[in-house]
C-alpha cells in the first residue's frame, strides 16, 4: 500500500487568487439565470467584490454604510477598492480592530442604498450557501449548496462554522447564507470540499472592538497577517531548509496574526520539509483554537503520519473517522495507522468505507494488512 506523505494544500481563498487580477468594469455584472432559491440569488446584491492587499476577495454589507470582509484580504492596508454593480468603483476604509477573527469592518460612506444581510445562527440541518466574487465569471455569484459539518466549538472565542458549501477562489469575506438569504457567516477559508466560515455572531463582538482607539493594534495584526502571508508566499515550491531566522521569522509573524488558517500554512511549510517539531507545534495550537477544525486535523495527522508517530496520530483519526468518514486520505492513513499503532479496529473499520469510495484503493489496503510489512523506523 503506497503511503501519501504529500501534505494538503489547504489555502485560504484569497491567497489562492495572490496573482489574479480583476476587471472593475465586469466585477459586479449579476448571473441572470441563478439556480438558487430566490432569496439567495436576491443576496447577491448585498455582497461587493473588493480589492485591497489581496487583489480579489469580498465584502458583505451588514448596515447602511458598513461592510464586512475577511481581514487577510486587507491586511494592513488602511482602504480597499468596492466595486459597485455598474462598474464603478469607491473607497471603503478599514476600520481597526483588535479582535483577532478573519473579520473586519469597512466604512463606504459613498455607498449607494441597497439591501442588508439578516445575520442568524445555523442549526445543524441548514442548507447553506456561498455568494462571493467569482474570479473567473466577474461577477457576484451564488454557489451550490452544501450543509453543516460541525457547527462552532463551544467556549472558543475563534471557532469557526465548518461546512460543505461550495467555495472558491475570490469568496473570502463573502457571505455564507442559508436558503432565505440570512447571513450565517463570513467565508474565510478551506480546501478539499471542508470549508470554514466566521460564525455571524462574531460581528458583534467585532463591533465592540471596532473603532480608532484600536488603530495601534489593528495596525499590529495586519501587519503579521501580510509579514506571514507574504513569507508563505516566498516559501511555496521550494523545497531547501530553512535557517534558524527564517523559522524565527515565520512562526513569529504567523503566531501574531491570529489566524488559524496561517498556523496551518506555517505548518505545512515546515512539514514538508521535515521540521516535525515546529509543524506539530502550529497544528496543535490551530486544534486548541478550533477543535472543530478538520483541516487542522488533517495537516497534524499527516505530521504525525510522516513522523512515524502513529500512537499520537490515532485519537486525530477517530475524530476524522467520526466528521470526514468518507475522505480517502484519512481512510489510508487510518488504515496505515491502526495497522502499525495496535490499533485494528479503526483499520479495520476505515478498509470497510474505503471499500465503498474507492475500490481499487481498498484492494491494495486489505493486502496491506494481511500482510503488513514491518512497521517503518525513524532514521
Amino acid at each position: 500500500m503506497h503511503q501519501k506523505t504529500d501534505l494538503l494544500k489547504l489555502l485560504p481563498f484569497a491567497l489562492v487568487a495572490f496573482a489574479v487580477l480583476i476587471l472593475p468594469a465586469a466585477a459586479h455584472a449579476q448571473d441572470d439565470d441563478c439556480r438558487q432559491p430566490v432569496a439567495v440569488c436576491a443576496a447577491r446584491l448585498a455582497v461587493f467584490a473588493i480589492s485591497a492587499f489581496d487583489p480579489v476577495g469580498s465584502a458583505v454589507r451588514i448596515g447602511e454604510t458598513q461592510l464586512v470582509t475577511a481581514r487577510h484580504v486587507v491586511a494592513d492596508r488602511q482602504s480597499a477598492e468596492l466595486f459597485l454593480q455598474d462598474g464603478s468603483k469607491i473607497e471603503a476604509r478599514v476600520v481597526p480592530s483588535d479582535y483577532k477573527a478573519d473579520i473586519i469592518l469597512l466604512s463606504a460612506p459613498d455607498l449607494p442604498p441597497g439591501p442588508v444581510l439578516q445575520a442568524v445562527d445555523a442549526q445543524e440541518d441548514s442548507k447553506l450557501f456561498t455568494v462571493g466574487a467569482d474570479v473567473r465569471l466577474q461577477r457576484i455569484r451564488a454557489y451550490d449548496p452544501g450543509g453543516v459539518t460541525l457547527l462552532p466549538a463551544e467556549d472558543k472565542a475563534l471557532a469557526r462554522l465548518h461546512h460543505t458549501a461550495h467555495s472558491q477562489p475570490g469568496n473570502s469575506g463573502g457571505a455564507l447564507v442559508d436558503q432565505d438569504g440570512r447571513l450565517i457567516g463570513i467565508v474565510a477559508a478551506g480546501g478539499e470540499g471542508r470549508h470554514e466560515a466566521v460564525p455571524s455572531a462574531d460581528l458583534a463582538t467585532l463591533k465592540d472592538r471596532s473603532g480608532p482607539e484600536h488603530e495601534a493594534v489593528s495596525a499590529e495584526i495586519g501587519a503579521a497577517v501580510r509579514i506571514c502571508t507574504l513569507q508563505l508566499e516566498n516559501l511555496r515550491g521550494r523545497r531547501g531548509a530553512l535557517d534558524e531566522q527564517q523559522i524565527k521569522a515565520l512562526t513569529t509573524a504567523c503566531r501574531r496574526s491570529g489566524n488559524r488558517q496561517l498556523y496551518d500554512l506555517a505548518g505545512q511549510a515546515f512539514g514538508i520539509r521535515r521540521m516535525t517539531d515546529e509543524s506539530l507545534a502550529l497544528f496543535l495550537e490551530s486544534i486548541e483554537q478550533d477543535p472543530h477544525a478538520l483541516n487542522s486535523r488533517i495537516g497534524l495527522a499527516i505530521t504525525y503520519h510522516m513522523a512515524l508517530r502513529y500512537e499520537e496520530e490515532l485519537p486525530h483519526l477517530h475524530f476524522l473517522m467520526q466528521h470526514a468518514p468518507k475522505d480517502p486520505q484519512v481512510l489510508r492513513f487510518a488504515i496505515q495507522a491502526g495497522v502499525w499503532g495496535n490499533d485494528l479496529e479503526i483499520a479495520q473499520l476505515a478498509l470497510k468505507r474505503l471499500k465503498e469510495v474507492d475500490p481499487r484503493a481498498a484492494l491494495a489496503a486489505e493486502h496491506f494488512m494481511k500482510e503488513p510489512p514491518p512497521r517503518p523506523q525513524p532514521r
